[in-house]
């Protein structure tokens, strides 16, 4: 799945507006500091330097995509952290899961 897809997946089935703008465009944004909500720029900005790219074609895979995820995780799991924070990065991994089982149910036909 491509950083497009997979934003595109989040944007369409969570309560959080993942786009802001097209992909490209939210990518820079997040990377710029300027997305409309800074925890998704935060989560964006791990799965880009988790895939090691910038742009929204570059290949990502589930695990790849989790793991990338998990420093900003454990910065929401501190006793300081707002709760928000913490229960998007969950839905946002409960979510990455769902986008793989979905196109691993697609490719089997």
């Amino acid at each position: 799945m491509t950083l497009s897809e997979l934003l595109n997946y989040l944007d369409r089935h969570m309560d959080t507006e993942f786009l802001d703008g097209d992909a490209a465009g939210t990518l820079a944004k997040a990377r710029n500091g300027e997305h409309k909500d800074p925890i998704v720029a935060e989560i964006l900005t791990a799965l880009m330097d988790g895939a090691g790219a910038d742009g929204p074609d570059t290949t990502l895979e589930r695990a790849e995509a989790v793991k990338a995820i998990g420093p900003v995780r454990l910065k929401y799991m501190a006793d300081d952290a707002p709760v928000e924070g913490f229960r998007l990065v969950e839905k946002t991994i409960t979510t990455i899961d769902a986008a793989y089982n979905e196109e691993a149910l697609a490719a089997r036909g």
